[in-house]
């Protein structure tokens, strides 16, 4: 009992910010609502259980003109005037339909809001980066924001709205039951309104027998949707690295690496589906015995004479509505474990996010109060597993200077880089750094899905620059074939080769006129000739930004006023 009182802890701090967000007085009135729609398809139930018992009867009694009335006009009973079936389905399948309808309204709002909530959390302080990096077990947040959000408001709402109906089914078909059953005499001891106590006893079998059958659904279910987007996650990489892999012959290895992971979801899949059969025997069966079960139940009293064929009919049936009501949890069982799958991967995404905020502060500190200069002040540069890569270093750059930072290859540039943007979060020191104006173009330029104009502008809405600004930028930076194709969606990433890539990242330096520029290995995918008029032109169309790059070609040098070598561990001031 603690254990669920936990886990609908976790599901109300889920669900609960949004009923007390911008948007409740709209959605607690869209829900308000379909809960109106909802209960009003419980009273049509209890209607069309006193049509049928009428219907039923006349059927019985041989009666044409009650049977026509009921079926296409209305008939006064000893229940009541009692309109015709078309009535009653007409408007039963208006509330139905719209029942449906706003509810998925409901479900598209409140998704919606989750997904901007989550984007906002994940994207702030760059804990995406962090989470990445700190918490390798919160695995695919893209499944976790794209599917999980969708799956736990689609499961919340309908099993919500479904334990609700269920509910009032309960009570409404409870005083049907009761009234209709009667006692009966059990060694000597009246029992009054018995079929409700055997509905009651049915039930609640029922119940704990299917938990005991299913309930290793709940670990499989999580398990499943781990193994589907790892599964996932490694055909995009394939994709997104497909010139790579051909050039490396890499096909039977990316295969073998598939199959394993696909393997995974087979696995697991194949035990769902032995879960799945026991619990589907059990609930088949159940639901099996369920559609004769009251009928066996109230047949002395008919053979008897106690209640005619419409009572039969109409006790048969409330007797089913409270045990269907009563057997919720073994009709959802199923979409409960999943639930809970999906509750309990999306609060350890959230967790790993907060934590990874919490620990924003913590590390190396960049903090925005350098003024014009970027200071580096005693810092500790490591790796995730604790080895030291840089120790103690300090620094300071003036604005509009050209510094080089040197070193041999995993010495901890790029990592010293990392930590120049504030990003990399292992280590401790202080990198004092201008709060505005900076840009930092890494060695695999980042091109962003749509089209090139937003490519070149990023991360800057391209509206805010004009056509023939971006249309120079293109032409300075060797890429002036590409200007008619601007508005073009493509997956530049992929079409335009390294160094192609790395001429856009220079016409969105040019472009953005930062105040600072930083580069790791930003030309390596250039030959020297190109390299050094990429320097050039940084030099003559940028001339007061400061530039601090990384580079291995010695013939970078000579672009820069200075250098910073990274030598034994430590940042060591050399000429350029």
């Amino acid at each position: 009992m603690r254990r669920l009182g936990h886990f609908l802890s976790d599901a109300w701090t889920l669900a609960g910010p949004y009923w007390r967000s911008e948007e409740r007085w709209r959605a607690r009135l869209l829900l308000g609502v379909v809960i109106v729609l909802n209960l009003s398809l419980v009273g049509m139930s209890v209607l069309l259980s006193y049509w049928n018992r009428e219907f039923f009867n006349s059927l019985q009694e041989k009666n044409a003109e009650a049977f026509w009335a009921l079926l296409f006009w209305w008939r006064q009973t000893d229940s009541g005037p009692m309109p015709g079936f078309v009535f009653v389905a007409a408007l039963y399948i208006m509330i139905a339909v719209y029942a449906l309808y706003l509810r998925q309204a409901l479900q598209i709002r409140w998704r919606s809001w989750m997904t901007r909530e989550v984007l906002d959390r994940w994207l702030a302080d760059r804990a995406y980066y962090r989470v990445a990096l700190t918490d390798p077990g919160t695995d695919n947040p893209d499944q976790r924001i794209a599917e999980d959000l969708r799956q736990f408001v689609d499961n919340t709402l309908a099993l919500g709205l479904g334990l609700m109906r269920s509910v009032v089914t309960l009570f409404s078909f409870i005083l049907v039951l009761w009234g209709l059953s009667g006692p009966a005499t059990i060694l000597g001891i009246t029992i009054p309104g018995y079929m409700v106590w055997v509905a009651l006893i049915y039930a609640v079998v029922g119940t704990g027998l299917a938990h005991l059958v299913g309930r290793s659904l709940i670990r499989l279910n999580f398990q499943q949707e781990r193994v589907e987007a790892d599964f996932r996650y490694a055909l995009v990489r394939l994709r997104d690295n497909a010139e790579g892999i051909a050039l490396y012959g890499g096909e039977a290895d990316e295969k073998r690496g598939l199959r394993e992971r696909f393997g995974a979801v087979m696995g697991n899949w194949w035990s769902i589906m032995v879960a799945t059969k026991r619990l589907t025997f059990f609930t088949n069966g159940y639901a099996q015995v369920a559609i004769i079960f009251p009928f066996v139940v109230a047949a002395p009293a008919y053979f008897a004479g106690r209640i005619p064929l419409g009572g039969l009919t109409q006790t048969a049936g409330a007797f089913s509505e409270v045990q269907g009501a009563l057997s919720w949890f073994v009709d959802n069982y199923a979409s409960l474990t999943e639930w809970r799958a999906t509750v309990l991967r999306i609060r350890g995404f959230l967790g790993a996010i907060d934590a990874a905020r919490a620990a924003a502060g913590t590390g190396i500190q960049a903090v925005p109060d350098g003024g014009d200069r970027l200071v580096l002040e005693n810092v500790t540069v490591s790796l995730p597993n604790g080895r030291v890569l840089l120790e103690d270093a300090s620094a300071r750059i003036e604005p509009g200077e050209a510094v080089l930072i040197a070193g041999p290859s995993g010495s901890g540039k790029s990592t010293l880089f990392r930590a120049l943007a504030g990003l990399w979060p292992f280590g401790h020191g202080r990198v004092h750094a201008p709060a505005e104006g900076r840009l930092f173009l890494p060695q695999r330029a980042y091109l962003p899905l749509g089209t090139l104009r937003r490519a070149v502008c990023y991360p800057r809405d391209a509206a805010e620059f004009g056509e023939a600004e971006i249309r120079e930028a293109l032409e300075t930076a060797g890429l002036g074939h590409l200007a008619p194709r601007l508005d073009e969606v493509e997956a530049w990433d992929r079409l335009l080769s390294g160094g192609e890539q790395q001429r856009v990242a220079l016409a969105r330096a040019l472009l953005l006129k930062p105040r600072w520029l930083f580069l790791d290995e930003a030309t390596a995918s250039l030959d020297p000739e190109a390299e050094a008029r990429f320097y050039e032109l940084l030099k003559e169309r940028l001339p007061g930004t400061a530039l601090v790059s990384i580079a291995h070609r010695p013939a970078v040098a000579r672009y820069h006023q200075r250098a910073l070598r990274v030598r034994d561990g430590h940042l060591v001031a050399a000429p350029a």
